[in-house]
């Protein structure tokens, strides 16, 4: 028709759209019956001009990679990664194994915090360790004694050891001795507690106390005396066999669980012990289906240990959490960390609470992300999200999405799923910062008061911050050698 709009007719077939940006456009445009393509796409750099820049000049001359002694240091500090051999070899009192533990030190996840800027649920935790070890009387008393300057806190991290959610390990506390086989170094985890109302999400009631003396008395004993007749336990092969079983290693260990069990179960039951103290070790791990979730933790922080201290390396070495800030390190630049505020998770709820009540992400438990599990497995475990949120679809989309930002996968944890691809490990800091991919980490959510306990579950990203100081340090360490 003369005259007509040039776009006329243009909407008049079926409507096929390439997205760039927000996914739910795509999103809207299939739920109308249109064909969609979305691509992941994100400026460099999240858009930072200076950080391009700094991104540029380390890459090699054909921008096909980075520098190379940058390739060089991650391909070394890889191979340590994906070479370890995490194995349990024994369980010990926290003060007579943990390097540099006393009786007035507490530890706690995530990067350094003074007692009055933690969040709730870890002064919660911090008060109950305060209460069982008998250096306070009630609460008050150990909120007082918290402040007071005489107990001394440390970062997980910075003892070699781990610490879910609040993360907290006092000196008696016993906790898993994890080797790894191929270096020699060491890592420590206390045991799991289970779910619910525990001091790991800030609880210190009565029940809370009680059960870590009985863990301690009882728990502890007898699994140490059963792993001494079994041996060493092979954390790498538990763990394969775990992701072929629908677990990821870090919110669903019901697998990794039963496997432990078994492996334990004939020298339990050999032993010298009263039978009801037998009986109730085997309920207490068969009602926890979370209680591997303190061996997968050491396992991947072994490994990692032995991939740090890598000049040059983009390798990220931890991803930790304090429920006020996320810190993450890289190999390249050693103990140094790098925080931003600790962001709030997506997830699911317990009846009667809802977001208005969640504390922001806490734990050293995304060490299994940056260990290459976790939520980098979840195609692994399709069933997770019934606890944390989403759909299959998302789960096996974001293994895949992982890919894009880590240096290699894993020769030994498979998923049946991905056609038993290895799933994706190492994550590359340039390359979440060139991508604007960041890690995804599956976790529990702690309510912000102390004392109430876990309220729920879900999926969160750290902050793109991180990163990106994290680059810049390592871009100004390169340039330090070069000269």
């Amino acid at each position: 028709m003369k005259g007509a709009p040039r776009h006329a007719g243009l909407l008049e077939g079926e409507v096929r759209v390439v997205n760039l940006g927000l996914r739910s456009f795509a999103d809207s445009i299939r739920a109308a019956g249109g064909a969609a393509v979305h691509v992941d796409w994100r400026p460099p750099a999240g858009g930072d001009v200076e950080l391009a820049r700094i991104l540029e000049s380390l890459e090699d001359e054909n921008g096909s990679g980075w520098r190379e002694p940058i390739a060089s240091a991650n391909a070394a500090a890889l191979e340590r990664l994906l070479a370890a051999e995490p194995r349990v070899i024994g369980i010990g009192r926290a003060d007579a194994v943990i390097p540099r533990m006393d009786a007035e030190t507490v530890l706690h996840a995530g990067p350094p915090v003074a007692w009055e800027d933690m969040c709730g649920p870890m002064r919660g935790a911090v008060i109950g360790g305060l209460l069982y070890e008998e250096l306070a009387a009630s609460a008050e008393e150990a909120a007082e004694l918290a402040a007071s300057g005489r107990i001394r806190f440390a970062p997980c991290h910075e003892h070699q050891a781990v610490g879910p959610m609040a993360g907290v390990i006092t000196a008696s506390m016993p906790v898993w001795i994890v080797e790894n086989g191929a270096f020699g170094n060491r890592a420590f985890a206390t045991l799991n507690e289970g779910l619910g109302k525990v001091l790991r999400y800030g609880a210190y009631s009565e029940e809370v106390v009680v059960r870590l003396v009985w863990m301690r008395e009882v728990l502890a004993p007898l699994l140490a005396k059963a792993l001494r007749a079994h041996g060493p336990l092979d954390l790498r092969s538990l763990l394969a066999q775990a992701l072929q079983m629908g677990d990821e290693g870090h919110n669903r260990n019901r697998a990794a669980t039963s496997l432990f069990i078994r492996e334990l179960a004939p020298h339990l039951v050999r032993l010298t012990a009263r039978r009801d103290d037998v009986a109730r070790v085997f309920e207490f791990l068969n009602g926890n289906d979370h209680f591997t979730l303190n061996l997968s933790m050491p396992a991947a922080k072994c490994a990692l240990d032995a991939a740090a201290e890598a000049p040059g390396s983009s390798l990220v070495t931890v991803m930790a959490r304090n429920g006020t800030e996320f810190g993450v390190r890289l190999a390249g630049t050693g103990a140094r960390w790098f925080t931003a505020p600790a962001p709030r998770v997506d997830g699911l709820y317990f009846p009667g609470y809802g977001p208005q009540d969640a504390a922001p992400d806490i734990g050293d438990s995304a060490i299994t992300e940056t260990g290459g599990y976790g939520g980098f497995a979840m195609a692994a475990a399709p069933a997770i999200v019934q606890f944390v949120g989403g759909s299959p679809e998302r789960a096996l989309e974001t293994t895949r999405r992982m890919a894009k930002i880590t240096l290699g996968e894993s020769p030994v944890y498979r998923i049946p799923a991905l056609g038993f691809r290895g799933t994706p490990t190492g994550i590359d800091a340039l390359r979440v910062v060139e991508t604007g991919i960041l890690p995804a980490i599956n976790t529990g959510i702690a309510h912000k008061d102390p004392g109430v306990g876990m309220i729920g579950a879900g999926l969160v990203t750290p902050p793109f911050e991180c990163f990106a100081q994290a680059v810049q340090a390592l871009a100004q360490t390169l340039d330090t050698r070069k000269e």
